[in-house]
């Protein structure tokens, strides 16, 4: 029997679909809760700069939650441009309220509070956070996603 040449064609696509097929990378695994991260509190006793943490590891496809407090000693205004732009965010608590979006630019702390952001990483790389105007005080760090 001769092969067709649909038959050919059919070879030829499964082979080419196969070869170029991406495979999954993701570390993580959506069907578990939310990791809940080491909170990242703004100021302290000692210095109205300090930072409880300055760098997360993270992997992509995996949810989690980070708390961010601030202890209210100064304005403190989270940015993380690069960062926020290769997340899923789910959504955002702060107080009583629940917000759902689609992005974030930045988190602002006028006075004493915080915020807990449920996220899971969609890419990897090493991701700079930073408090605005604070950075040469030393508030800044990375989430780094494997």
């Amino acid at each position: 029997m001769k092969p067709t040449i649909r038959n050919l064609s059919l070879a030829l696509v499964m082979a080419v679909g196969t070869a170029i097929a991406p495979t999954a990378v993701a570390e993580g695994d959506l069907t578990t809760r939310p990791e809940r991260l080491p909170d990242l509190v703004l100021g302290s006793e000692v210095t109205d700069y300090a930072l409880s943490q300055s760098r997360y590891e993270l992997v992509t496809g995996q949810a989690y939650r980070l708390k961010v407090i601030s202890s209210g000693l100064k304005e403190y205004a989270m940015k993380a441009p690069e960062f926020f732009s290769s997340i899923y965010l789910r959504k955002v608590e702060a107080g009583d309220l629940e917000i759902k979006a689609v992005a974030l630019t930045e988190l602002e702390f006028e006075q004493e509070g915080e915020a807990e952001l449920y996220f899971v990483p969609i890419k990897p790389g090493e991701f700079r956070f930073y408090m605005s105007g604070l950075e040469s005080k030393g508030m800044e760090g990375v989430f780094s996603v494997r």
